[in-house]
């Protein structure tokens, strides 16, 4: 099992509760991450909320990667229906080169309605607009030499997309997905499946079958490593500690609002998406999503706790870590 971070920085002037907060500590938070071994850090993109949350998730990811050395940094998601993609293109491939080609490119159409009326762009155009600009981002980066684009969104004349991304032909496409259709999309266009936060640990055993089984169907061959699925970390070390768990958690859940209520159990003690307990706890948790498949976690600490980091790659991460061979 590898674990790795999913959030983003909040700036210190907003009030509320998002998935972390402060630049300064949570490029403390990444570098530690680093430090201690884990895989990966998604970055969230969100524009409008009045919670500060991060807009310009590249430009954050291009500082950790002059911060960091190994840990892999990732987008999730941009939201492309936004953006000019040819723009993102060149980006994206200068964020693989200052990375060191340690860049994954988490895509995605976007679900706030705030989001998009504030772009003055309809949110029933989301998938029309996603699917041009992918496919432009994609022959930006493995035509050979100058192409042209005449779409019904977005037209381009003889154009050279520079840099060339590091990775070839291009950095992994994440995809976040949580309808069939949309990750058997994932599954035959050869993406790699972000899993989100809200759902509970059997729809995420059935995701992954579902994309497992349409990878076959594509003739892909399946990796657990393509899967990355985001859980909430609450970790408690006494009983005394439990009551203020379970009313951050739905607290959180407050925050998230109308997303939420297609996913969760009907009481917040029912509810198994985060990893909320004793260290024992979340070990038999993570056991438990282990056993469907979910073998890429990636963590979401609302505080971006530096001390919370450490007690997991202490408490935790041992109990997932391969035995070693009798010598």
């Amino acid at each position: 099992m590898r674990f790795g971070l999913f959030g983003g920085a909040r700036t210190k002037r907003s009030i509320g509760l998002e998935d972390s907060q402060g630049y300064e500590s949570f490029i403390d938070y990444v570098v530690e991450a680093d430090r201690l071994g884990f895989a990966h850090m998604f970055m969230v993109e969100h524009h409008f909320t009045g919670h500060g949350q991060v807009s310009a998730s590249m430009t954050l990811l291009a500082y950790l990667a002059a911060k960091t050395k190994t840990i892999r940094l990732g987008t999730a998601v941009v939201v492309l229906p936004w953006h000019n993609p040819v723009l993102i293109a060149e980006q994206a491939a200068t964020l693989d080169l200052l990375t060191g080609g340690r860049f994954d490119f988490g895509v995605g159409k976007g679900y706030r309605q705030a989001e998009f009326d504030g772009f003055c762009i309809p949110i029933d155009e989301a998938s029309e607009r996603f699917d041009e600009a992918i496919a432009i981002i994609r022959k930006a980066w493995t035509t050979e030499g100058r192409f042209s684009h005449h779409g019904k969104r977005w037209h381009y004349d003889d154009i050279l997309v520079e840099p060339e991304p590091l990775q070839r032909p291009h950095p992994p496409l994440w995809l976040a997905a949580g309808s069939t259709s949309s990750i058997r999309r994932a599954a035959r266009e050869g993406f790699n499946l972000l899993l989100d936060q809200l759902a509970q640990t059997d729809q995420i055993g059935q995701r992954i079958a579902l994309f497992k089984a349409e990878c076959a169907n594509a003739g892909r061959t399946y990796d657990a490593s393509m899967v990355a699925t985001a859980r909430p970390l609450q970790m408690i070390h006494s009983e005394a500690e439990r009551a203020d768990a379970y009313a951050t958690r739905k607290r959180v859940i407050g925050t998230i609002g109308d997303l939420a209520r297609d996913k969760l159990a009907d009481r917040v003690e029912d509810d198994t998406a985060p990893l909320l307990g004793t260290p024992d706890e979340v070990i038999a948790r993570l056991r438990q999503l282990e056993a469907v498949g979910a073998t890429n976690i990636l963590l979401v600490d609302p505080n971006a706790s530096v001390a919370n980091l450490r007690a997991f790659a202490r408490e935790v991460m041992p109990a997932f870590q391969p035995a070693r061979a009798a010598e």
